[in-house]
């Protein structure tokens, strides 16, 4: 435990940063979108035509930290089932596996209070709502439904994309169309999640625990189905590497590639 901390802190503290500001970026576009005193809110009367906006704003949010130097380095996977299911296919270690999970959470904690720091009693109204994620109007099971949907074809997608030589470069921006999609097409039913850690960072902070159990089990759940799906498809093969993004000039902890970068930067 010692020795993978003293190695790769500074991944961890990466991934608190990165699911930190994506939440950022939910609670102020949420605002800006939905706050009754919003002028882009009273702007754009088309609900539908918000969400979509929405979409478009936390798929570029996602794609830029996947893209960064930063995401670059930890892999950007800010998502704990992510992490969880690249521990299962043998790329993440054990206790770096555990440290992701708490940096994501902590991150995302501090980045929900930074966002109430900043936007005051706004991101407490019923429209924002702390970004919260809740069962929609039809209930748990049709958000436990496309919850477990939404985050199964997620992985698959990853896993698939980032194993081939030709397309590992887009995973990240595939990775955020799939996530601006979801917000436009599903976020009323499911809630939007397909994180634990970002289910929790906004829980713990408007205490609204509403179906929370759904974006703790769904996620983790299909994610780690679609792996065995890969698994299967591939007749067992396994990639070496656990990022979104790998750049052959960036330390990797997973593969070992960039050492001498590594070297360098400790």
């Amino acid at each position: 435990m010692i020795h993978a901390f003293s190695a790769h802190w500074r991944e961890y503290l990466i991934e608190a940063w990165g699911l930190g500001t994506f939440m950022v970026s939910a609670c102020l576009f949420c605002a800006l979108l939905e706050h009754p005193k919003s002028p882009v809110r009273a702007a754009i009367a088309r609900a539908t035509l918000r969400r979509v906006l929405m979409g478009l704003a936390m798929g570029a949010t996602a794609i830029a930290i996947i893209y960064s130097p930063w995401g670059m380095r930890s892999g950007a996977h800010i998502n704990p089932a992510v992490t969880l299911t690249f521990f299962r296919l043998g790329r993440v270690m054990p206790w770096d596996a555990c440290f992701y999970v708490v940096a994501q959470i902590v991150g995302g904690a501090v980045g929900v209070l930074v966002s109430a720091a900043i936007l005051g009693r706004a991101i407490a109204h019923p429209a924002v709502g702390y970004v919260v994620t809740v069962p929609g109007e039809r209930g748990r099971r049709v958000a436990l439904a496309a919850e477990l949907l939404m985050s199964f074809i997620l992985m698959l997608v990853v896993l698939t994309v980032s194993d081939n030589e030709m397309t590992a470069r887009f995973t990240g921006a595939i990775a955020g169309a799939l996530v601006a999609t979801y917000i436009a097409a599903l976020a009323p039913y499911s809630g939007m999640s397909i994180n634990p850690a970002r289910t929790i960072a906004s829980a713990i902070v408007a205490r609204e625990w509403k179906g929370f159990w759904i974006y703790l089990v769904a996620p983790p759940v299909a994610m780690l189905m679609a792996a065995e799906v890969y698994l299967s498809a591939m007749g067992g093969a396994n990639a070496a590497c656990a990022k979104l993004h790998h750049a052959d000039d960036v330390p990797c902890i997973f593969c070992g590639s960039g050492s001498e970068h590594r070297a360098a930067a400790e």
